[in-house]
């Protein structure tokens, strides 16, 4: 049961970074024979953007189980903010992710 939550969680959260965008490190290295040797001839890294994925963002709406037409305007507007302060979080869990892989790539 527990396995299955932990799953269900990493599934959602791989959902919401395929929703809202995210950056990928890509690094492309050359080999080649000199003096015998296999070395490093060429060490290409590229940050490519990937955009938010639409279908992703409608399979974490209609997971959500809050019914907005039902709502009051006070209601709605809390609702905003709670939203707004789970992206801000996520948004910087993944900039912090983003840092110290490229941290990590730096030092190879």
């Amino acid at each position: 049961m527990e396995k299955e939550k932990m799953e269900e969680k990493q599934l959602k959260k791989a959902l919401y970074r395929v929703a809202t965008g995210y950056s990928v490190e890509e690094v492309t290295e050359e080999y080649g024979v000199e003096d015998g040797e296999l070395k490093l001839l060429r060490r290409k890294e590229v940050r490519k953007e990937i955009p938010p994925d639409l279908k992703a963002v409608k399979l974490l709406l209609e997971g959500e189980s809050i019914d907005c037409r039902s709502l009051t305007d006070e209601q709605l507007e809390a609702e905003k903010q709670r939203l707004l302060k789970e992206l801000k979080e996520k948004e910087n869990e993944e900039r912090s992710a983003r840092k110290e892989v490229g941290a990590a790539l730096r030092m190879k």
